[in-house]
């Protein structure tokens, strides 16, 4: 007999089912999502009006923040208003929905960090070549390669999910729609669409991964030959680098290249990458990077000239 869909609409658990701690929560992580508003625009602000958008890094820093926006955005404002209602719900589209655009976002930030490496890679190792390997045209289209990954990954997750029946349980131990949860929920045997999630998903974590750490070998290797000030400047820039990838696909790594499986601890972890990795880019980038700080400074002393003028 064939399955029927019939499930229209999916209950989330939560984070917790306790009514303080949830009070507690709320007022946590609106604190955070308001942090990575506000600091991801800064960002962006910073690189637009102080003419570092010329410069491939920041050209590729702004993207990044921009993509931290929305891929916080996609799943941080339902889950702190969840944390006041008691029944906490998505409709089956909403769901479908969110898990591609978490998908998409996710696999685009990630595609995003590996063409900083690159870049980094190039103005490190070949400097004398780097205005010709890292012209405008080549990082725009390096940038349009990232949105067309996200995407061609995205579909496929949400492809193999939706084909799926949905006709029992409808409680979904998490604060959003991603791919392993949800597919705990099939009235079906899940197991050939398990190995293709996890060979989707966990290829470009764990290969993205891998490049990450080869391209910051071969540019830490490379700084031996550099001058101590050249050192000093490679290393604190790379350095707010390699904290964003270890902080991002640590999580991600552990996530999503294990088979079709699900632990209490998934909600923990998935915290990490849609919640304090694109809180914290802002901080890692600004603190560790002098042209950005000083960039800063600048936009702050316009802004208070511009206020002492208009008075």
């Amino acid at each position: 007999m064939e399955e029927v869909n019939n499930v229209t609409e999916f209950i989330f658990l939560g984070l917790s089912q306790n009514p303080e701690v949830e009070k507690v929560c709320f007022v946590v992580f609106s604190f955070f999502y308001m942090v990575i508003l506000l600091g991801n625009l800064l960002i962006m602000l910073t690189v637009c009006s102080g003419n570092l958008f010329k410069f491939p890094m920041y050209f590729f820093l702004n993207f990044l923040s921009f993509v931290d926006i929305c891929y916080s955005s996609v799943t941080a404002p339902k889950m702190i208003i969840d944390l006041l209602v008691k029944k906490k719900t998505i409709s089956y589209v909403g769901c479908m929905l969110q898990l591609f655009v978490v998908h998409f976002f996710g696999c685009t930030e990630i595609f995003i960090l590996t063409v900083m490496a690159y870049d980094r890679y190039v103005a490190i190792c070949k400097p004398l070549h780097y205005m010709t390997m890292m012209d405008r045209e080549r990082c725009n289209k390096m940038l349009l390669g990232t949105w067309i990954g996200g995407f061609l990954h995205s579909i496929i997750q949400v492809a193999l999910v939706v084909q799926l029946p949905f006709c029992g349980p409808n409680e979904i131990d998490h604060y959003f729609c991603d791919v392993h949860p949800v597919l705990k929920l099939a009235c079906t045997d899940t197991y050939i669409v398990g190995i293709f999630v996890t060979a989707n998903s966990g290829t470009i974590a764990l290969g993205s991964f891998v490049i990450l750490l080869i391209s910051y070998t071969v540019i830490l290797m490379s700084l031996r030959k550099q001058s101590s000030e050249g050192r000093r400047k490679a290393l604190s820039t790379c350095g707010s680098h390699i904290a964003v990838v270890i902080i991002f696909f640590g999580p991600c790594t552990f996530m999503y290249m294990r088979p079709d499986t699900t632990f209490s601890e998934d909600k923990m972890v998935a915290i990490f990458y849609t919640i304090i990795t694109p809180m914290l880019n802002p901080l890692i980038y600004t603190l560790r990077n002098a042209e950005v700080k000083n960039a800063m400074r600048k936009l702050w002393a316009r802004k208070f000239s511009w206020e002492t003028t208009g008075k």
